[in-house]
């Protein structure tokens, strides 16, 4: 609210006395050290009420004041004004006659009438839609938007604030996070090199390239990022975390934002916690029966140890919150630890790390045994501190979710193991381990069938007389896909129960290759098996499960 304008905002309500001047000294302060606009800190902290402001805005100007803005505009003022004009200087027309139009703006300093921002916005939103143009579209028009020379690294904070807030770069960033959450990427990047500075989405696990902006708007667009974000805009040198609320499409989703400096300038990563993954439910996940039925069950256990496990990135965050919201119930106490926490469930207690703090796992795992929980969830066992208390909550009788990295569900005993856990105590704890990843899904509107040479299914690892007669399929890339032959992707899973033989072998400090050959003996489907069965059923491509198994 009034970016750019903040000094103006400081100066008007001091000179007419509306909040005494160690107020605004305060709220300055935090405007400096959050990037969050002056009027918007004011209104948080209670020093003014918003009609209060925008009068002393109108009065300052020379302009009306109006708390009357109508729910919908008049069809002849509506007439004279295109969509893309409204939205990209932000106004919506009030009024009209033969000589003249009264405009609104989201900005009252751009304006003639002066009234509720986001009343304004509210308004170009109903009649005019979301915003229409593309990142490539806007990105051209940005090389004349901003004057040449004002993007420079000397700039001061007062000018990168103001920057940060003109109207092609507030459009430029939010076109390009409507995009990215609509594509329904994971991850949005902002990278500046040497030459260029290049944005990225990660759809469906693969880094896709948009339209890049010149490499003079990089510190401007990532400041806005910043101001999004709520963090100390004038700080380049240390990285930075905080988040982003937005509504796209009535979906709310919340971008995790990491900034990092680089040679050439922050590099800021948006991890993007759609909501919508809250809504999956377990039979959702697309686990085949037996391992639906066999996670069900020992999520019934009244203690122990489960584990999910899998690289970063192949889903097991939202796997362990739909087995929360599986064992979430009235009667049940549940305490988590997380390292942040992604997604709030309501009546579950969470608790996200801070190392500066000097809160670990392990310290909040202590603290959780005083809590009378019934359920403990830790988003990662990193270390043997952490690996031993989990373990030690699962022996006095709580049931205890956690994460490994691992690449199977074997791995998961070697690698506890390998941390300094006592055979005898994981044995007895370990209930059950599920590994898994995400393949790219063949898109269904270029799929069409194949036949891989002897060499090729050779060169991936498989036997070619394995495949003799059997029908692969692959996409061809469409407009549907953006030509890259895959759209959505899809969970294959790999689960070990812990029975009295896999116990025995665990005792004896059995070799990876041991328990792998004893889980497939005892009716484990691998990965690999789990890949090829999806392969064969026309759902992913060869070279995918090649990648992932």
């Amino acid at each position: 609210m009034f970016a750019g304008h903040d000094q103006t905002v400081f100066d008007l309500l001091l000179e007419r006395r509306l909040v005494d001047r160690a107020q605004l000294e305060l709220a300055q302060e935090e405007h400096r050290a959050t990037g969050r606009s002056f009027a918007a800190v004011l209104l948080e902290l209670g020093l003014i009420d918003k009609p209060e402001l925008l009068h002393a805005v109108a009065g300052f100007l020379g302009v009306a004041y109006t708390g009357n803005i109508p729910t919908k505009l008049p069809a002849p003022a509506l007439a004279l004004l295109d969509g893309g004009l409204a939205r990209s200087y932000g106004v919506a027309p009030l009024e009209a006659d033969a000589a003249s139009i009264t405009l609104l703006a989201i900005n009252p300093f751009n304006s003639h009438l002066v009234g509720d921002p986001d009343a304004v916005a509210a308004l170009i939103r109903l009649h005019y839609g979301e915003e229409e143009y593309s990142v490539a579209e806007l990105a051209r028009e940005l090389v004349t938007a901003i004057a040449p020379g004002a993007e420079t690294e000397t700039l001061a904070e007062a000018d990168l604030e103001q920057l940060a807030g003109q109207t092609p770069i507030i459009r430029y960033v939010n076109v390009v996070l409507t995009q990215a959450i609509k594509d329904h990427a994971s991850d949005i990047h902002f990278e500046p090199f040497e030459h260029e500075f290049k944005i990225r989405c990660r759809v469906d696990g693969a880094l896709r390239e948009l339209a890049p902006p010149p490499k003079t708007l990089a510190l401007p667009i990532i400041s806005r990022l910043k101001v999004l974000a709520h963090l100390n805009i004038a700080e380049r040198r240390l990285p930075q975390d905080g988040r982003i609320k937005l509504n796209v499409s009535g979906r709310a989703v919340d971008l995790r934002v990491s900034t990092l400096p680089t040679q050439f300038g922050e590099s800021v990563v948006l991890r993007v916690l759609d909501q919508a993954a809250l809504a999956l439910e377990l039979a959702q996940l697309g686990l085949p029966a037996p391992i639906e039925t066999g996670v069900r069950a020992a999520l019934s256990r009244p203690h122990g140890l489960i584990i999910i496990t899998g690289p970063t990135g192949s889903g097991k965050t939202t796997t362990l919150y739909s087995c929360l919201k599986t064992l979430h119930e009235p009667g049940v106490k549940i305490l988590t630890v997380e390292d942040p926490v992604e997604y709030e469930i309501d009546g579950i207690m969470q608790v996200p790390v801070s190392y500066a703090a000097g809160l670990t796992f392990a310290r909040a795992l202590r603290s959780f045994l005083r809590q009378d929980p019934d359920i403990v969830m830790v988003g990662e066992m990193r270390d043997l501190e952490t690996a031993q208390i989990a373990i030690q909550a699962s022996l006095t009788g709580h049931l205890v979710l956690s994460t490994l990295h691992t690449n199977d569900a074997p791995g998961a005993v070697t690698r506890l193991l390998d941390l300094g856990i006592e055979p005898f105590l994981l044995a007895s704890t370990l209930e059950a381990v599920l590994a898994q990843r995400l393949l790219r899904r063949i898109c269904p509107d270029c799929k069409s069938e194949r036949v891989p040479s002897a060499g090729a299914l050779r060169q991936l690892g498989f036997d070619p007389a394995a495949f003799h007669g059997k029908t692969c399929y692959a996409g061809q890339g469409c407009s549907s896909c953006h030509h890259t032959g895959y759209r959505g992707r899809l969970g294959i899973f790999e689960y070990l129960p812990i029975n009295d033989a896999l116990r025995d072998l665990i005792v004896s400090g059995a070799s990876l290759m041991q328990l792998r050959e004893k889980a497939s003996a005892l009716g484990m489907t691998s990965l690999r098996e789990a890949g090829v069965r999806a392969m064969l059923a026309g759902e992913t491509s060869l070279e995918e499960v090649a990648r992932y198994t």
